[in-house]
């Protein structure tokens, strides 16, 4: 298995140490470029439809993060290998440190599919018309919170704190700034009541400790990193936020989903359905495993990947607020776009075709057949 690293100097080939792609290329470059894609694919719902036939290759981007995890699984235990052998597919891994260079990636035909945040899957998506990508099935549901310094107890106290969130328009930013309008404190890109500032997660955790930003809103470990290694405390737990109209169970929301190019996929639906055999069997590992096998095979490959492990408490903490699972949340995305269009971060668009689990649902069939759990 090859992997391409992408850094901020570019992608690398190896296993590499240094830090990851912190996503400079922000919002705006996402949008342009999916607007300038011009791979020819199906229109939406058509994907299903195509003919079996194998890649010689599956390029998969994903990031080395805990969201990812399994991702993370199913590259350490070679479980995306043995499905992919049977049509004759290598697997090739992309590590990305954010959204919208792993959607650049994706429409730039550089990867074959990646494991995203929902909302640069739906920006991929809306942007290109509809001609970016597919989300094929989930991944990592909950696990973000807005941690704070100590001495800030409500919305009211935030007024002209500084707060970070992973990446501008990401999942996590489009959280926080709605989640501050409706506490009526304005944000807009310049500023606002509460400035918010894009940052890498490891670089928002030294600024917490320097006492440079007052808090952030994180997916895990890094929300756990802050609490359990730099003294912030939890105002909110974005768990609370989604009381299970949308998505069908209280306190789910999609955090982590599985996107395939749909060029690829109409070209090989052979490659992608034993994508997704792999993914269900990542899932099923991470849910039915002993807890410590599950605990040092995350560690092993984040320490592998990213360059450190994380130390047993963050990590039992950051996996207590995470569940992993195949199912899209596709009731989710809907409030995720109005979200983001209110924060001036999108704009108004259909959603319709963005989301195709034929792939999960022969996936699971063919599981089933097998005599293996569907997982997820």
């Amino acid at each position: 298995m090859d992997t391409i690293r992408y850094t901020a100097a570019g992608p690398h080939r190896g296993p590499g140490r240094r830090a990851l792609l912190a996503g400079g290329t922000g919002l705006l470059g996402l949008l342009v470029l999916g607007a300038a894609a011009t791979t020819t694919v199906p229109r939406p719902g058509s994907a299903g439809a195509a003919p079996a036939s194998g890649a010689p290759a599956l390029r998969l981007g994903f990031f080395a993060n805990l969201t990812h995890a399994p991702a993370l699984v199913g590259t350490a235990r070679g479980l995306f290998a043995r499905e992919l052998e049977g049509s004759g597919t290598t697997l090739e891994t992309s590590i990305f440190g954010a959204g919208p260079a792993a959607v650049e990636a994706l429409n730039a035909g550089a990867i074959d599919a990646a494991y995203l945040g929902p909302n640069p899957a739906i920006a991929a998506f809306t942007s290109s018309g509809g001609r970016g990508l597919r989300v094929v099935a989930g991944a990592a549901a909950g696990g973000a919170q807005l941690v704070v310094r100590a001495g800030i107890a409500d919305a009211a106290a935030l007024r002209g704190a500084t707060l970070a969130t992973p990446q501008l328009g990401g999942t996590q930013d489009v959280a926080l700034r709605t989640w501050l309008a409706a506490r009526g404190l304005e944000t807009d890109l310049r500023g606002g009541e509460v400035a918010i500032t894009p940052t890498a997660n490891a670089q928002t955790l030294e600024l917490f400790r320097s006492g440079a930003i007052d808090g952030a809103w994180l997916p895990e470990p890094w929300s756990s990193r802050l609490v359990l290694e730099a003294g912030a405390r939890v105002l909110v737990d974005e768990a609370e936020l989604w009381d299970g109209k949308d998505t069908g169970a209280p306190g789910k929301f999609p955090t982590t989903v599985l996107a395939v190019s749909p060029d690829f996929a109409a070209r090989h639906r052979e490659t992608v359905d034993a994508l997704l055999r792999g993914h269900l069997a990542a899932l099923d590992w991470i849910n039915t495993a002993a807890r410590p096998e599950v605990l040092t095979t995350l560690n092993t490959q984040l320490e592998r990947l990213a360059g450190a492990a994380l130390e047993p408490a963050v990590l039992e903490r950051a996996l207590g607020n995470l569940s992993f699972t195949a199912d899209p949340l596709a009731g989710a995305y809907p409030r995720l776009q109005a979200n983001a269009v209110a924060a001036s971060l999108a704009e108004p668009a259909g959603l319709d075709g963005l989301v195709d689990t034929s792939f999960l649902d022969a996936a699971r069939t063919a599981r089933a057949d097998g005599g293996a759990g569907a997982g997820a």
